[in-house]
Order: C-alpha cells, then sequence, then structure tokens
C-alpha cells in the first residue's frame, strides 16, 4: 500500500475529496458531471483515496441530536514523562475519545470526549485517573459547540479550480 501525502495529491484529488466532504454519498455520476471527468476516472480515483487512506467515508451523527450531551477537553500531566506513548494508545482505545493529541506546554496529552451525560463523563474521568502514569487531570466542559468541522481543503492550496480535463 502507498502513502499518500500531500505531494502526491493533485488537483483532481482535492476537488474530489472537496466533494466528498460536502457530500460523502455522492455518486461517481455526479462527482464525475461536477468535475467534467469520466465515471471510471472518478471511481479509480475515489477509491486510490480510499486504499491510500486520504479519506474515510463514514456517515458523521450530531452528537446531541442522538444522546451525547456531555463535551469536555481534559488535559493530562502524565508522570513519569516516559509513560506517554504507553499511555495515549491506552486512552485512544476508550469509546467516549474522540480526539487525542500529545502537545507542547503545560500538560502532555490533551483529550476531547463525548459522554451520554455528565455522570458518564465522571466515571469516565475517574477511570483515566487510575491509569499508571496519570498524575493529574484539568476537565474543561464544553456547553455549546459552535462548529464541528473537517478541515477546509481550500487551505492547501491557493485556488481550486472550476474543473478538471483529462
Amino acid at each position: 500500500m502507498s502513502k499518500t501525502s500531500r505531494h502526491h495529491l493533485d488537483d483532481l484529488d482535492f476537488l474530489i475529496l472537496s466533494c466528498l466532504q460536502k457530500d460523502g454519498r455522492m455518486s461517481f455520476t455526479e462527482i464525475a458531471e461536477k468535475l467534467n471527468v469520466s465515471i471510471g476516472t472518478a471511481r479509480a480515483r475515489v477509491n486510490k483515496l480510499i486504499d491510500d487512506k486520504a479519506i474515510n467515508i463514514v456517515g458523521r451523527v450530531e452528537p446531541d441530536l442522538i444522546g451525547f450531551h456531555s463535551y469536555a477537553h481534559i488535559a493530562i500531566y502524565v508522570r513519569p514523562a516516559t509513560l506517554k506513548e504507553k499511555l495515549a494508545k491506552q486512552i485512544s482505545k476508550k469509546p467516549e475519545v474522540s480526539f487525542l493529541a500529545m502537545t507542547s506546554g503545560e500538560y502532555d496529552l490533551e483529550v476531547n470526549v463525548m459522554c451520554r451525560d455528565h455522570g458518564h463523563l465522571v466515571q469516565f474521568i475517574d477511570e483515566i485517573s487510575k491509569i499508571k502514569g496519570v498524575h493529574q487531570t484539568k476537565t474543561t466542559l464544553y456547553f455549546k459547540v459552535y462548529k464541528y468541522a473537517q478541515p477546509d481543503l481550500n487551505l492547501l492550496k491557493q485556488k481550486v479550480g472550476e474543473g478538471y480535463k483529462e
């Protein structure tokens, strides 16, 4: 399997990714028509993007509408620092985790979670606090999420064209 990088994606790849970000169910026919390419080209490019893991097509839910009413950011301080990787791998397996990153600065790991309610969140924090290496946590509740989005692909390019010629 090849490793896709920014350098291997051309304008057509970015246009296809933009189409699929707007509508992950967009058919190959619709993509082909929008971008003025053949259906075969659209199909081959989408399949390559999927194979190369540049895109993962999933159904995206609105958490609040389906029952996740407690969002939080948790800063985790790890001691000793040598346990960061091991701890991150353990925490990443938890289904509540929607984002996890190693950080620089005051704390070591940043975790965003989605829980059913505050009781579920308290239970989650309790669980991770007991993991070896978790020295301290600081939790910030999100009362209202104003934007939850994928990155805007236009930030990677100066200008995305209106079409593509084979």
